[in-house]
């Protein structure tokens, strides 16, 4: 597979990231949801931090999560480029692809996104306002919107500790690079022979036949 292709797979997958996130960043109020089936919903929430919310403490724990994608995704990005110079399987480069643009999509609301748009919360944002960002570079926040409450229902009351609490799957609200991130890991691992083909081991004896010349003029 061509790097050219592996190029176009990272566009398409960035402007579809960065097109639901404006939309959803220049329609939506923090917290705002539309209800699309049952079990899926368009939530929109902002991640501070890593997977699943997790944040760094610290005044400069925001900024050290951010120059690590940074460092993280040069690094991705260099094993892409050696994948397609290697001419590894389309499987392999397809994976890869998928992740660094998943993870340049998150990086983008990270860098960008603090100062391109004002706060979301009360408030639909705007896109460049004049009164400036809500934070400074490399201090945004994730835009998250996609959210599949598959079972949403409490506890029956004889359940002993959890009886009435809240019972829900799945929980978490994540993006289209999510998405992105998530479909490549799992292509490496459910496709993990052919991604990783093991090189077969040439052991190919060569049988070395002496040919002794007899000598007619021997006894």
């Amino acid at each position: 597979m061509s790097l050219k292709k592996a190029i176009g797979i990272i566009v398409l997958v960035l402007l579809i990231d960065q097109i639901s996130k404006i939309y959803i960043k220049t329609n939506f109020q923090l917290r705002d949801s539309v209800d699309v089936f049952g079990w899926f919903k368009i939530l929109f929430v902002e991640n501070k931090g890593m997977a699943w919310g997790v944040e760094l403490p610290g005044t400069y724990g925001k900024l050290f999560l951010t120059l690590f994608r940074l460092f993280a995704i040069t690094a991705i990005g260099y094993w892409l480029y050696d994948a397609v110079k290697k001419h590894s399987s389309r499987i392999l480069i397809v994976s890869i692809a998928l992740i660094f643009a998943g993870a340049l999509g998150n990086i983008i609301d990270s860098v960008f996104y603090g100062i391109i748009f004002n706060g979301s919360e009360g408030q639909v944002a705007t896109f460049l306002p004049d009164e400036g960002g809500y934070a400074s570079v490399f201090h945004g926040r994730v835009v998250d919107m996609l959210y599949f409450p598959m079972v949403d229902t409490t506890w029956p009351e004889w359940v002993p500790w959890l009886g009435g609490d809240r019972l829900s799957f799945f929980d978490p609200v994540f993006n289209i690079a999510d998405s992105a991130i998530t479909v490549g890991v799992a292509l490496l691992i459910i496709f993990n022979k052919r991604a990783f083909p093991k090189k077969k081991k040439e052991n190919k004896r060569e049988v070395v036949k002496e040919v002794v010349e007899v000598d007619p003029n021997r006894a």
